[in-house]
């Protein structure tokens, strides 16, 4: 079955398995309870670089990832972006819950790492579906606990004086995220540039460059273009967080 080929429209006109299926916190529900829960499904599609949502705006929506890649920032007082963690269907795959249940307002910005697909639930459909899907709470809460983990080693990453304990810590975090297992090694087939993996490490683009160089001639990880790096020894780089 082919995919809706629309911008912008609801997912029960899919001529497809629903994409929603691919978004791990409603993994607990039964197939009719998933279209049942993409009646109310808004789809968009969002190209690489376009803005999903900004800091400040108020939070009307659940997002969830069903293809593509999503970064999640904000800026620091001096204007410099700071990448806390990247979304993905399999990994981390939704944002919003937990800012509809305090009806507040987004203190990060969303933009897409490259092409992605977004389906949104409003407020009130969303309070329907934890009411009605008790599970889909407990899946919520496991993957809270799963993003504060990982906000925990941004902050390690931050704090930290060591450049090798940055980069290293970086790489092991990207793993889950672009991370695919082959006989070569740990392939990573990211949609980052250096100024971003610098910013999700806290450092500038030229250190980030100059250290994964220096970590290739240890032949810790090898380089192939801009956007693929090979982790050879992924030991090295836990015994680097020491």
């Amino acid at each position: 079955m082919k995919k809706c080929s629309a911008h912008n429209q609801n997912c029960q006109n899919c001529e497809y398995d629903y994409c929603l299926q691919t978004v791990p916190f409603l993994s607990s529900l039964e197939p009719d309870q998933i279209k049942e829960v993409s009646k109310d499904t808004v789809r968009k599609r969002y190209k690489k670089g376009e803005r999903i949502f900004s800091e400040g705006e108020t939070a009307r929506k659940l997002y969830m990832i069903c293809t593509g890649k999503v970064k999640i920032f904000r800026y620091t007082p001096d204007g410099k972006e700071l990448i806390l963690y990247i979304l993905s269907p399999n990994y981390f795959s939704f944002i919003g819950a937990f800012n509809l249940l305090k009806e507040t307002t987004f203190d990060f910005g969303a933009e897409a790492l490259e092409d992605t697909v977004v389906c949104t639930l409003d407020k009130h459909q969303f309070e329907n579906i934890i009411l009605k899907y008790p599970k889909v709470t407990l899946k919520i809460l496991e993957e809270a606990y799963d993003r504060i983990n990982k906000i925990e080693s941004l902050v390690y990453r931050l704090s930290t004086n060591n450049v090798d304990a940055k980069v290293a810590g970086l790489l092991l975090s990207l793993i889950k995220d672009f991370g695919v297992e082959a006989d070569d090694g740990i392939h990573l087939n990211m949609t980052m540039n250096r100024e971003e993996m610098g910013s999700y490490a806290g450092l500038t683009r030229e250190t980030m460059s100059r250290k994964l160089r220096s970590m290739q001639k240890q032949g810790l990880i090898e380089i192939q273009g801009n956007k693929k790096i090979i982790v050879k020894d992924i030991n090295n780089l836990n015994d680097m967080l020491l």
